[in-house]
């Protein structure tokens, strides 16, 4: 495969349907988008590029709006291949207005198939092909025109090897019996990437300091952080840019009911307080007049030694697996999924067990682990 491939232009939307006209029969597409976040919530989409074993497509979206052909390209047709895909499925669902489907990312393919669970692109093609890819425009800045001869080959290269990597990464998963994996994965990150709204009400467990907070409190974490969300992706900018995760955390600790105790939080600036003051403290208000009953249970500690003693059997079991199949623990279930599965546990509560072939491969072992651990 040559380092050099044949480039297409595309800045009309005429020339984006004949481009999609050509590639319409193919099994299989490689896509990939470059795009800058610095100063909004949403990514903007700089340059989309495709490739189905032909010459590389670079679409310039500050100039052509996605038409109905490709959007019919992305949703439906052939198998589309992303690597590392959660961004660029961002970036689809902002400009295209539609989900990428049939999807395979060939990083999660990767992951499923060695040790190393998040494989650069570059990596990644010397592994399959043994070609070198070009690292000169890593930092370009996209957005620019016209883009350079070099930029735009680096752009192409981006998809072109794709479609190689995917035809032997493909043979390994069908050999080892673990396509069904790589189908079943990536369906589910399509899922998630079309779900981001409603995914809000989940942001604040992603703190890990979260078990230090009476429930009260977090509850009021809770609402902060999915007013945040939502003001972010109304306004469009940064979601630390309206009020980092850091402040939130603290004004659920303090829980001030005025504006003269949310004036005392450590970094709360007087401008942010301007602007935001009153819904902040609407909504720490809120979480006050919750109903004991009707509070999250209180955060447990991963710190006891009940917990501790949990966690590592359940580890013991997820490392034993990940080491039989020749992948890495994270793969299989992440620290997040563990403590879960602990919480519940020791609340006696139903067992958040992994579904599809990862409950296959671990659900009878992580059950029999906690049923020892809690001897």
């Amino acid at each position: 495969m040559t380092l050099n491939p044949e480039i297409r232009w595309i800045d009309t939307p005429a020339a984006l349907d004949t481009a999609c006209a050509e590639v319409a029969t193919a099994d299989v597409i490689a896509l990939d988008t470059e795009f800058f976040r610095e100063n909004t919530f949403h990514p903007v989409p700089a340059l989309i590029q495709f490739a189905a074993g032909g010459p590389a497509f670079l679409i310039d979206p500050q100039e052509v709006a996605c038409t109905e052909a490709f959007r019919r390209l992305l949703a439906e047709g052939p198998l589309k291949l992303l690597h590392a895909s959660s961004e660029d499925l961002e970036v689809f669902a902002h400009w295209a207005g539609v989900p990428v489907a049939p999807l395979v990312d060939t990083q999660v393919a990767q992951s499923l198939l060695g040790e190393v669970p998040s494989m650069g692109y570059q990596k990644l093609v010397e592994h399959w092909t043994g070609e070198t890819l070009p690292k000169d425009e890593t930092r370009s800045n996209w957005l620019l025109r016209p883009l350079s001869e070099s930029q735009q080959r680096y752009a192409a290269l981006d998809v072109v090897f794709l479609l190689e990597v995917w035809e032997q990464q493909r043979a390994s998963l069908e050999h080892q019996g673990r396509m069904a994996w790589v189908e079943a994965d990536c369906a589910a990150l399509v899922a998630q990437a079309t779900r981001s709204e409603t995914a809000d009400g989940q942001w604040y467990l992603r703190h890990r300091q979260l078990w230090r907070l009476s429930p009260r409190q977090v509850e009021a974490y809770r609402r902060l952080t999915i007013w945040r969300e939502g003001e972010a992706r109304r306004r469009d900018v940064p979601r630390g840019w309206l009020v980092p995760d850091r402040l939130l955390y603290a004004i659920a600790e303090q829980l001030p009911e005025n504006r003269f105790e949310l004036a005392r939080v450590e970094d709360l600036k007087p401008g942010l307080i301007k602007r935001e003051g009153d819904d902040l403290l609407r909504l720490v208000r809120e979480a006050l007049k919750v109903d004991e009953d009707a509070l999250p249970p209180a955060p447990l500690s991963p710190m006891t030694p009940e917990f501790k003693k949990r966690l590592k059997a359940l580890k013991t079991v997820v490392n034993a697996e990940a080491k039989a199949l020749g992948v890495a623990p994270e793969v299989l279930l992440k620290r997040r999924e563990l403590e879960a599965l602990v919480s519940a546990d020791l609340r006696g509560q139903p067992l958040p067990l992994p579904g599809g072939w990862r409950g296959e491969r671990l659900a009878t072992g992580l059950t029999a682990a906690l049923e020892e651990a809690s001897r």
